[in-house]
Formats: structure tokens, sequence, C-alpha cells
């Protein structure tokens, strides 16, 4: 670990710190119907989209009605997006002539781009056509998101209302998210991503002629290898920046190239690379302040910021602890051959990572692609030391709520607030309350509901992979606890709706593609149920005024009390699984064994 590692982590979390604050206040003026410096221009925008679908902006809805309309939404882009996948050889705006994409990939991307996860079972360059890219992924990308933003405000306004039996009205929010926040931010940002060098066009792949010709072997048609010789090289492009905009601010995360963020087109510079970083964590963040001021409590607000950059500040350390190690394989080989190697990978671990970003960089990015639910990677977790990797992995299992995804990560942690509160409330021996409103036992019914669903899902799915070697386990490019580390992780990802993975299980299977899309839209719609339930229960509440057994939620116990419930009922429900993977495989490297 080097100074400047820890200049460049300490000096991106100060512009989270500068920004989250007066983006989160204009957010909340945004959804609590204030005037804001935009209305001019977007308001007529807004009515006539009103009146084009007939959507009424007064109706209040019920939280099944919210719920209700979201989950209908969701089907039917779903099924549209699927619809384009499998039809894209016949529509326009595919230069390279790209076939029909396969049912279960389809499938398995449509629910990926649908639930905000953004898994790629495909190599995107040669696989989506750009229509299919803008017309159905990037759309994705913005109204996943915008749902996200949307479910987020109507659980703060379950908080903030009082006797109130609505949570607010998800086109209008759905509407407000696209509009007001991610539409003209996005619009800045891609004009910043083509000014590193980002590409944006439309034109057919061009074809480099290569200095030495390669040789590579291929399956014929009979199921024999053929050879074959390859003199040229096709370049990939297309509308990137555009792309890489909302897949970034959206926490989306699916890359329109293969390697996604550490591919040169679509994160050439350390500038675009800090500011990529940003954007993932610029509406999660700003969210905490949007909580605090619409709930009339802005300590509150930042002490739920205190406790997510605590849980950040140790992922990353740990992370980039791990990386900046020299690997000790490759230390004792080498030393067996050379006795004075003793200076053996002196910038730490640099498998799979980028040469313009380095250890630091890389250990920060999955850091925080992980702690939100993007999945864009600017180096290979698969590659990572066995802690490094460990990392990744325990942001996820913990619910992505440390910032997490726009919207989602806002609500995990807000059920993760009741829960603390109710377990506050168990210790003084009197009836828990959360400002004002008394917690009571459906509340925590649906609470638990809500944080059982996570581990069951990547649980059972992980356990059934395992048990079937034709269909699960035969994917795998490694055996031994990296191999459960790599079913695990895909399981996590899919369920967390992360979307980044450990490369080395090839997940383009009729098995992987369908139980991962389950999983996907269980992570995702299942757990959206019980958290709308708690909402709309606080909304109903009456306000009791603060006794002296009430616990404060806004000081820096509150936040030590968080950051302990988090890690005891998230990261302990999978200790065991953690053991058999990335601990084992800590201790047997270092051991000297490999599988």
């Amino acid at each position: 670990m080097t100074a400047n590692g820890w200049f460049q982590i300490f000096f991106f979390f100060a512009l989270v710190l500068i920004c989250a604050k007066p983006l989160g206040i204009y957010m909340a003026r945004v959804f609590e119907r204030e005037r804001t410096f935009v209305d001019p221009l977007l308001r007529p925008i807004e009515r006539l989209i009103y009146r084009v679908t007939g959507i009424d902006e007064t109706h209040e809805m019920r939280w099944t009605e919210y719920g209700i309309v979201m989950l209908l939404f969701s089907l039917v882009t779903l099924l549209v997006t699927y619809a384009i996948e499998r039809l894209q050889h016949l529509l326009p705006l595919n230069p390279q002539h790209l076939a029909a994409v396969a049912p279960d990939l389809a499938l398995n991307t449509a629910a990926s781009f649908t639930t905000n996860t953004n898994w790629q079972a495909y190599v995107p360059e040669t696989t989506m056509s750009y229509l299919t890219e803008m017309l159905t992924l990037a759309y994705h990308n913005f109204f996943s998101a915008a749902i996200g933003i949307s479910l987020a405000i109507a659980f703060i306004r379950g908080i903030s209302r009082r006797e109130s039996k609505t949570l607010g009205n998800f086109w209008v929010d759905a509407t407000r998210a696209s509009l007001w926040v991610l539409l003209p931010t996005c619009l800045i940002y891609a004009l910043l991503l083509v000014s590193q060098g980002v590409v944006q066009n439309f034109r057919p792949y061009d074809q480099a002629k290569l200095i030495q010709s390669q040789t590579v072997t291929t399956t014929g048609t009979d199921g024999k290898p053929a050879t074959q010789i390859v003199t040229t090289q096709s370049i990939a492009q297309g509308p990137v920046a555009s792309q890489e905009a909302i897949k970034m601010l959206g926490t989306n995360g699916g890359g329109f190239f293969n390697t996604n963020s550490a591919h040169p087109f679509e994160n050439p510079t350390p500038f675009s690379n800090l500011l990529e970083m940003l954007s993932i964590f610029l509406i999660p963040a700003g969210l905490t302040v949007t909580l605090g001021r619409m709930v009339r409590s802005p300590a509150h607000g930042w002490a739920v910021f205190a406790a997510m950059s605590v849980l950040f500040f140790a992922g990353v350390f740990v992370a980039y602890y791990a990386e900046a190690q020299p690997n000790p394989l490759l230390h004792t080989a080498t030393m067996h051959i050379d006795q004075h190697a003793s200076a053996m990978q002196p910038g730490g671990n640099m498998e799979g990572k980028e040469v313009r970003f380095g250890v630091a960089d890389s250990a920060l990015f999955a850091t925080v692609t992980t702690d939100a639910s993007c999945g864009a990677v600017n180096a290979m977790h698969d590659s990572f030391m066995p802690l490094g990797g460990l990392v990744p992995l325990v942001n996820i299992m913990l619910g992505e709520i440390i910032f997490g995804g726009v919207g989602s990560g806002m609500y995990g942690m807000l059920i993760f607030v009741i829960l603390s509160v109710f377990i506050a409330g168990l210790m003084v021996g009197r009836t828990p309350e959360y400002l004002g409103k008394k917690i009571e036992s459906f509340d925590v019914k649906m609470a638990m509901l809500y944080v059982l669903i996570f581990p069951l899902s990547i649980l059972s799915f992980t356990a059934i992979s395992l048990m079937m070697p034709n269909l699960g386990l035969s994917a795998l490019a490694n055996t031994g606890p990296h191999g459960l580390s790599e079913i695990l992780y895909a399981y996590t990802s899919a369920t967390g709706n992360n979307g980044s993975a450990f490369a080395g299980l090839s997940a383009n299977t009729h098995w992987y593609n369908f139980s991962l899309a389950t999983a996907m839209l269980v992570g995702r719609f299942l757990m959206i149920v019980p958290m709308l339930a708690v909402a709309g229960n606080l909304a109903k509440k009456k306000l009791v005024p603060p006794s002296a057994g009430t616990f404060p939620v806004h000081t820096p116990l509150f936040t030590v009390l968080l950051v302990g419930v988090i890690l005891i009922v998230g990261a302990l429900t999978f200790f065991p699984a953690l053991t058999l993977g990335p601990l084992l495989e800590h201790l047997l490297m270092h051991a000297g064994k490999t599988f």
C-alpha cells in the first residue's frame, strides 16, 4: 500500500461527500414537488407525457397498487426486451448482421436488465446489435434505475407521512426520476466521457491488419479441431458513451464491451475512471440526504451515511491490503529459480488488472461497484487474491446497502434500520420507535422476510448447482475452494442484482441462464413486496411524542448499532460458505497448495 494509493481513495470519498448534500436536497425538492431550476424546461414535457399516456398525476396509490403497477410495468418491458433480442436479425441498426439471441440467453438478459442486474452471459460486441443496445438495454438502464429511486422515495414517504393510506404515484415518481435526475445528468456525463476518448458512433466495426498473423484452433462442423490463419482483427465500436453514462449512474453495470470498464473505449483515462466510480455512488449517497430532509431529521440521514461510510472503508482497506501483497505461490516458485528474487511482485498482485489504474484504483473500483448494485469492473475479480475477492463477495452478501444500488440500497438499508431500532427497543424493554412511529410485529415480520429471501435464494441455488455435476460443475474452470467461490459469487451477484462475476464460470448454459434469471427476479421483485408492505404500514401510523426511553437515530451510538446489526444479520449468515470458499483458499495459498 502506498501514500498515493490512499490519497486516491480519500480524494474519491471527499468528492462523494461534497456532492451528496446538493444532490440530495435537489432530489428531495423533485419528489416533494417543490420548484427546481429545471422546472421551466421539464414541467411541460412531464405534462405532455401524462396527457399522452392518460396518467392522473394527482392520483395517490396504496402500497398494494404501487407494487402491482410496478410489477406489471416491469413484466411488459421484460417481454418486449425478449422479443427484440429474438428479432434483432430482422431489425435495423445491425451493421454486423448479428444473429438472433438464443432463447435461454435472451430470457436471461431480459431478466437481467429488467432487474437492474445487467449480468452478461454473452460477449456484447458479438451478440447485441446497436438497436438492441439502445432500444432495450439502455432503456432498462434508465427505467430500472428510475424504479429503484421511486421505491426508495415511496419507503421514505411511508416513514414521513402520518395516518396516510398512500405512498405516492408510481408513474409520477418514475417519470420525475427519469426526467429530473437521470436524463440531464447523463447528457452532461456522456459528453465528459466523449471528451476522454470514449467512442460514440454508429459505424460498422473496423478491420485492422495484424503485423503478424496468428494461428487459431477452433472446432469444426464435424466436431474435430480445425486450425485457421488470422490476419485481421475486428475493432468493435458503437454508441458507447451514451450507454456508459447511464450504466454507471444508474448502477446498472452492463458493459458495451466484454471487458467492461477495463476496455479503453469504455474507460480510457484515470479521469474517466474517477468519473465512473463517482457516478456509481452519486445518487445512493445523495439519497441519504434526501432521507434526512424528507423525514425532517437531517442528522438521521447523516447517521445512515456514516454507517455506510464505515462499511465502505472497511471493505476498501481489506481489498487494497490484499491486492498490494505479492502472491506467495509465485514468490515461492520464483525463489526456487532465483535466490535473489526477494523483490517478487513489488507492486502487488497485478494479475487481471489494467496498468492504467494499478492496484489501488482496481481495489477501490471493485469495492465501489459491489457496495452498489453496479457490477461494472475495471479489473477481473476472479484474478484477485482470495481476501481481495472476499470483499466484493461480502459487499453483495450484505445486501448491497453500503450506499447500494440506485434506490435499492436506500430501502435495503432502511430495512436494517427497522431491525436495529427493534433490537434497541428490546434492550431497554419498551416498544421500539422510529422517528415517532412504533415498530410493531407486522413491521418486523416483513423486515425479516425481506432479509431471509436473499440468503435463501443464494444458498439454495448454489447448493443445487454443486450437487449436479453435469449442469452446475461442468461450467467451472477451477476446482476446490475457488470453484465454490465462482458458483457462490454467481448466485450472490444475480440475487443481489449486481452483475459482476468470477469469470471462471462459463455461465452461458441452459441451467445457468434459467437459474440465474430466476435468482435475479427473486432478488429484485420478491424482496420489494415485503419492503412496500412495511412502508405502507408505517404510513398509516400516528406519531408518538419522544420520551426518555426513545432510542435516538441520529447519534454515533445508532451508527455503531446499525453497523453491528448489518454485520451480524448479513455477514454471519454466509460465514460457513465463505469459510469453505475464499477463506479456505487464502489459508491453502499460504500453505503452498492449489487445485
